[in-house]
Formats: C-alpha cells, sequence, structure tokens
C-alpha cells in the first residue's frame, strides 16, 4: 500500500507541475516547493530548539494559531516553525510575526521527509486538523518525536474506518496523541484501536473569541451603516450572492448590505455590481458622499473579522461549493447567521442550526422566509442572537486543555 501511496503522492505532483504555468494556484503550489531545502537550511539556527506546526491551509492555521501563541507565550526560548500545505494559507500567513520560520510542507516522498526531519529536528510536531502524510508522520515515529493532532474531527465515511484503510489506520497510532473536537470522534478511533485521543473541541472557539477582543473600529463601516440595521454576507460566492442580491433589489430599503466576496479581484468585483438595481459602492472608494448606497462591496482582505460587529444578521459563505467559510466569527458577536445546504461535514454548522442560533437555505424562498422573520419578529431574532453567542461562549477552551499535555 505505501507503494501505491508513494506513487499518488508522485502523480499528484506531476500533474501540479504540468498545469503550473496555466493556473495561478498550481504555479504558485510549485515554485514555493522549489529549492526548499536549501531555503530552509539557510532560516535554521544552530543550537535552537524548533516546534514544528503543519496546516493545509488558512482555516487550519487559526485553529492552530491560539496554541502557537500560547506557545509563545509559555515557552518562549522555543522557535516556531510554521509549515502550509495550500498557497492560500502560506499566501496569507507567511508574514505572520510569531512564527520564526514559515515555508511550504516539502512533497510527501520518503527522501524529503528524511532531509527534512534531520535538518529541523523539532522537540515537538503538531498537526492540525486533517493532515496524515505518512512519510513525515512515519519519520517523526522512528525518530521518536513526540506529534500531536489538535481539532481533528472524525467522520465514518472516512478512510480509515473503511474495511481497506488499515494503511490509514497505522497512520493514526502514530500519534502520541489525537486530540477530537467532539466525543463521536473519539468513539470512531476507539472503535478502530485508536486509544490515544482526547476530547479537547474545536480552538477556534477560543480564536474567535480573541478575535472578537481584540477587534479593530472600522469607521467607514459604521458611517456607511448610520442608524439602520446591516446584514453583511461574508466569504461570499457566486451562488450566495445571486440570492442575496435577489432579496436586496425586492426589499431594498429594508436594511443595508455589506458583501466580503471570498475572490476579490476586480472581474469578480464588477460581475457582483451588476447583480444590484440599488446604489452600490467598493469599500476602497467609499466616502461620506457615497453614505447614501444601500449596497458597500468590501474589495480588500484582513477586515472581515472586525467587519462582523457592525452587523446584525451574516450570511456565510461557501455552502453551495464544498463547504462553508467561518461561521464562527459572527456567532461570537451574537449574531445569527445564514449558509448554504452543504454544512453537514462542519460540526458547529449541525450545532448551531439544532440550537435555533443558524439557519440553512437551499434557494431564494427560503432565504426569504428566514431573513423575514428574523427582520419581523424581535423575539425570534434576539433568540436566534443570543443562542449562537452562547454557543460560542459554552465551548471555549481547548488550547488550555491541549496545553497541558503538550508543553
Amino acid at each position: 500500500m505505501r507503494l501505491l501511496y508513494n506513487a499518488g503522492i508522485f502523480l499528484y505532483s506531476a500533474i501540479a507541475w504540468i498545469i503550473a504555468p496555466f493556473n495561478r494556484k498550481a504555479r504558485a503550489w510549485v515554485n514555493g516547493r522549489k529549492n526548499w531545502y536549501d531555503s530552509l537550511k539557510g532560516k535554521i539556527v544552530a543550537g535552537e530548539k524548533y516546534i514544528w506546526i503543519h496546516c493545509a491551509s488558512l482555516g487550519e492555521f487559526e485553529q492552530g494559531r491560539p496554541v502557537i501563541e500560547s506557545i509563545k507565550k509559555e515557552k518562549p526560548a522555543y522557535r516556531i516553525l510554521l509549515t502550509f500545505f495550500s498557497p492560500s494559507g502560506y499566501e496569507i500567513r507567511k508574514n505572520y510575526r510569531l512564527a520564526d520560520i514559515i515555508c511550504y510542507l516539502p512533497y510527501d516522498t520518503p527522501g524529503n521527509a528524511e532531509k527534512f526531519i534531520s535538518l529541523v529536528n523539532p522537540a515537538i510536531a503538531i498537526f492540525v486538523k486533517y493532515e496524515f502524510w505518512d512519510n513525515f508522520i512515519s519519520g517523526l515515529n522512528r525518530k521518536m518525536i513526540p506529534l500531536y493532532l489538535i481539532s481533528g474531527i472524525f467522520r465514518k465515511e472516512q478512510l480509515f474506518f473503511r474495511w481497506y484503510g488499515g494503511f490509514f489506520r497505522k497512520i493514526l497510532g502514530k500519534f502520541t496523541r489525537i486530540f477530537v473536537q467532539d466525543q463521536e470522534s473519539l468513539e470512531l478511533l476507539k472503535a478502530i484501536g485508536i486509544i490515544n485521543v482526547s476530547v479537547a473541541g474545536d480552538t477556534r472557539f477560543d480564536r474567535v473569541a480573541e478575535i472578537a477582543g481584540q477587534t479593530k473600529e472600522i469607521p467607514q463601516m459604521g458611517r456607511f451603516r448610520g442608524s439602520e440595521k446591516l446584514f453583511l454576507a461574508g466569504s461570499s460566492w457566486k451562488p450566495d450572492e445571486e440570492i442575496i442580491a435577489k432579496y436586496i433589489n425586492s426589499y431594498p430599503g429594508i436594511m443595508k448590505w455589506v458583501f466580503a466576496p471570498h475572490e476579490i479581484d476586480n472581474e469578480n468585483i464588477e460581475r457582483l455590481e451588476k447583480l444590484f438595481t440599488v446604489k452600490s459602492v467598493r469599500f476602497t472608494e467609499f466616502t461620506d458622499n457615497s453614505a447614501d448606497a444601500r449596497v458597500m462591496i468590501m474589495d480588500n482582505i484582513g477586515m472581515l473579522s472586525s467587519a462582523y460587529r457592525y452587523a446584525s444578521i451574516a450570511a456565510v459563505g461557501g455552502g453551495f461549493g464544498k463547504g462553508i467559510h467561518n461561521i464562527l466569527e459572527p456567532a461570537c458577536w451574537s449574531i445569527p447567521v445564514l449558509f448554504g445546504p452543504n454544512f453537514g461535514k462542519f460540526r458547529e454548522a449541525v450545532d448551531l442550526i439544532a440550537m435555533e442560533g443558524a439557519k440553512s437555505f437551499n434557494d431564494y424562498d427560503d432565504f426569504e422566509e428566514i431573513l423575514n422573520l428574523w427582520i419581523s419578529d424581535e423575539t425570534e431574532y434576539r433568540k436566534a442572537a443570543t443562542r449562537a453567542g452562547d454557543y460560542v461562549n459554552k465551548n471555549r477552551g481547548a488550547t488550555d486543555l491541549i496545553m497541558k499535555e503538550i508543553v
């Protein structure tokens, strides 16, 4: 099975090289790994102790971030090596100030894993949520370097739990400890003989609570909102935007609207602007003279988490694609949340719907019914808002549980 695995890694990397000239993300993925050994060697400080933290992408980084910050606070003598698999994580966080070295994870080949681990020689390694690279994990295991998985979440349809999943089950057995988000994940792992497991919860709750405590004011958004209520569509995609835009065009004066699209290139912003029959303005072009616009489009990055504080209701995109983006960021502000139908893999979405702090919509009719209810019925709105905020507050503390074990 290991031969097939390594062949798959080779094929994946070969395809990335082939399509790199024609695909921006693949090009970044390939270029970021060129000459990785020499680049990393030049950054390693001899005699220093390293803790290696690996994240697939930006979402996993946000889950790992509370642990990174706790390590830097409690063990400042250790240096942090932060690796990413995806360009979408690396490009946004490549200048993260609390990591001493930030780079791409090399292709998971036996040779790369051996060279990487021997060069870094980490005191411990921490993988976030979904990362199960056999050659790196096996290399750490052979050298008896403690390896932890944090904020893990498991589902019965994953390879680990299939009759043919023995190879992947062995990978799980090489972790020193696996910290999972919920009891269901723990029971699934125990059923296949993985007992080095603890339920710690999801570190994202700690992160969003921290963000809320450190949020920055955005004066332009306050002036745009004025005395009206505001709806914020965060990390929105085309299907979400088309449904929300239809509602705006039908009820133009009911509140102010802000869109923070997932893609902020000019072509996508122009497409979004054409959806509205009401006046819209881009955030970077906003002045007091354009405060009468009904829609604001955030054409920059890094402000969404702070922007939610100005909203009364939020929608989070991705639910008509592979899955929703971060719904905890608005929920921590006690804001009821809407999202599309593909949320089943996200425990927080399932929980919030069960608690009536969030709702899912499949089409325009669903969206219209939900929004009209929350706008017209103050009791229903307050109930949803309170339960959203309570859910985040009650689930904090995963970082402390993890730190007691690994430090």
